[in-house]
């Protein structure tokens, strides 16, 4: 019986440091149908996002706000993410479960500010390199199999989710020698 049932409030004591084996483990596929624990979780996970991005609740109980949450952050072992963001003035909720890049695009774009993490707790600078475009096959929380198509800001959100879920930090993919140094050969951008 997991703790994250409907009532529950994820608040930042819930997640797992950096330095957590389970942050670079490849997480274990979500079983189908999807059971009435793994969708309360996920309403738990994204309920948290949400409370992160009200001033006032996030305020109240210290939450770092976020757009993306992954289940190993929360210390579950399992493929799946919640996301909320605004890309200009339309709002996205994703609750994903096994989802899988199935094809991107060739160019490539990065946030200028570089990307921030809820299991890191330290400032990260460095240009995190990611494709423009993707194409993702996930189910959705009522086990229904779907195709979507991120671009943008979505796109870099869905990376930064599923890296979480193979074990893989935001860092890993900043240049080494210099983290503001892009790769070569490719076109590749600014978000903003």
């Amino acid at each position: 019986m997991s703790k994250f049932h409907l009532e529950y409030m994820i608040t930042m004591k819930d997640f797992v440091k950096e330095s957590a084996a389970i942050l670079r483990k490849n997480t274990n596929e979500v079983t189908l149908p999807v059971s009435k624990e793994d969708q309360d979780t996920l309403i738990c996970m994204l309920k948290y996002l949400k409370n992160s991005q009200d001033p006032d609740i996030s305020k109240k109980y210290k939450l770092r706000s976020g757009v993306g949450l992954s289940a190993n952050q929360i210390g579950l072992n399992k493929r799946m993410f919640t996301a909320l963001y605004k890309d200009g003035e339309k709002h996205h909720e994703y609750m994903l479960i096994n989802p899988k890049i199935v094809s991107h695009s060739l160019n490539m774009i990065y946030l200028p500010e570089g990307e921030g993490c809820l299991s890191v707790n330290r400032k990260v600078n460095g240009f995190v390199p990611r494709y423009e475009r993707i194409k993702v096959k996930a189910y959705d929380i009522h086990g229904q199999e779907a195709i979507y198509h991120f671009n943008g800001y979505g796109s870099i959100l869905m990376q930064h989710e599923i890296d979480h879920l193979n074990g893989i930090m935001f860092y890993d993919r900043i240049n080494k020698e210099n983290p503001f140094k892009l790769p070569d050969n490719v076109i590749i951008e600014s978000l903003y």
